[in-house]
């Protein structure tokens, strides 16, 4: 059974902030803001730790670097808490596309892509993954590096091996952290990532960090953490190159737009919406993270960067009966009136149902948090 790079697929993607990368339309609190992703006591994950260290020198860890990482983790029950609140529901294209390929995103990705020519031009040439399908990548899983994720990962890989509802896997991950703390790569403080333990500019997961992370810089040290993400963005296109990658192909675009793949098979995610044609290529995006939606916004991005233009097809109204300028002028009038929506980018998440909640208490209605056309006509 093949292990995705960071082993969700799209459902579990849309709800686990894509590990701490992908993203997510609230950022998650910062370890300093929230005290739940601050060390406890707990007796029995100290016990579980010290029958892993046995385990973990059995794998060829050296007992220094065991003492060191294991002698600064610590129970992190906010881990355990996002674990356990996953929603099990997956984003429709519209709202993925909304977040991913956000004119912000779009922005900022031609802003990175200019920064960083020279170094994106060099990682082509090795790699021949094209330098918008990096930059893509780089902002669809950290937003350009601005969302790397901050919580120590020996702490929260640990912290939830001990729990064992997926206890093998993240334990896995765990020996892979340790090997690369062995390896000398980055040092316990700095090994920094998601709450479930996905690293760097890209969002790499220790055991595809030891398969294809790179020293691209040649500083001898594979660097996916730091503020320059040279080593994050080649990383990045060598996974995509060793999946599989063909230089000079497509990979998707907007069906009657020019690019959109020649000869490539026609995709219609979301019923009602735009159709896509879909490359070769299309299914190496999705090694990177298994989910159409994933692999349509990835590619919308890069070619938004590269200087294409937005979706010219129409997505159809959501269930509650609206289009995404009714759901855009919700958010507008709820923030004028005083219920913050956090933003106003049409996308019906927890900022937004907060304030729907807090509109519909203030007017005594019940508090359902639900859009509706009467709601936003009550708000005109």
């Amino acid at each position: 059974m093949q292990v995705s790079r960071r082993f969700v697929t799209m459902g579990m993607a849309a709800t686990l902030g894509a590990c701490g990368g992908g993203f997510r339309a609230e950022a998650p609190l910062a370890p300093a803001e929230d005290p739940t992703l601050r060390p406890v006591p707990n007796a029995g994950y100290d016990a579980w730790l010290s029958g892993f260290r046995g385990r973990a020198l059995s794998a060829g860890i050296d007992s220094s670097v065991v003492d060191r990482a294991l002698g600064g983790a610590g129970y992190l029950p906010g881990v355990i808490e996002r674990d356990r609140n996953q929603t099990e529901f997956t984003r429709t294209l519209e709202d993925y596309l909304s977040i991913a390929a956000s004119e912000e995103r779009v922005a900022t990705g031609r802003q990175m892509f200019r920064q960083y020519g020279s170094t994106l031009s060099s990682i082509e040439q090795r790699y021949g993954v094209p330098a918008e399908i990096v930059t893509a990548i780089w902002g669809v899983e950290s937003r350009y590096g601005a969302r790397r994720g901050d919580i120590p990962v020996v702490s929260a890989l640990s912290t939830l091996a001990y729990d064992g509802r997926r206890g093998q896997f993240f334990e896995q991950q765990l020996i892979a952290a340790l090997r690369i703390l062995q390896n000398g790569d980055i040092s316990a403080d700095r090994m920094t990532g998601s709450w479930a333990g996905a690293m760097g500019h890209t969002q790499f997961i220790p055991t595809s960090y030891q398969a294809y992370a790179v020293d691209f810089t040649g500083d001898g040290r594979r660097d996916i953490w730091s503020e320059d993400p040279t080593d994050a963005l080649a990383s990045a296109a060598a996974y995509l190159s060793r999946s599989g990658w063909r230089s000079g192909q497509r990979w998707v675009g907007e069906a009657g737009t020019a690019a959109a793949p020649g000869g490539g098979s026609r995709l219609t995610p979301q019923p009602g919406g735009p159709t896509f044609v879909v490359g070769r290529n299309f299914s190496v995006i999705k090694r990177y993270n298994n989910s159409d939606n994933y692999a349509i916004g990835v590619g919308h991005l890069a070619n938004r960067i590269a200087g294409a233009g937005p979706i010219r097809g129409s997505f159809p109204p959501d269930r509650y009966g609206l289009t995404k300028e009714d759901r855009v002028a919700l958010q507008q009038r709820l923030t004028r009136a005083g219920f913050d929506t956090q933003g106003t980018d049409g996308v019906v998440g927890p900022d937004t149902r907060a304030a729907i909640s807090a509109y519909q208490r203030s007017a005594g209605l019940s508090p359902t948090g639900d859009p509706s056309p009467q709601l936003l006509a009550r708000l005109r």
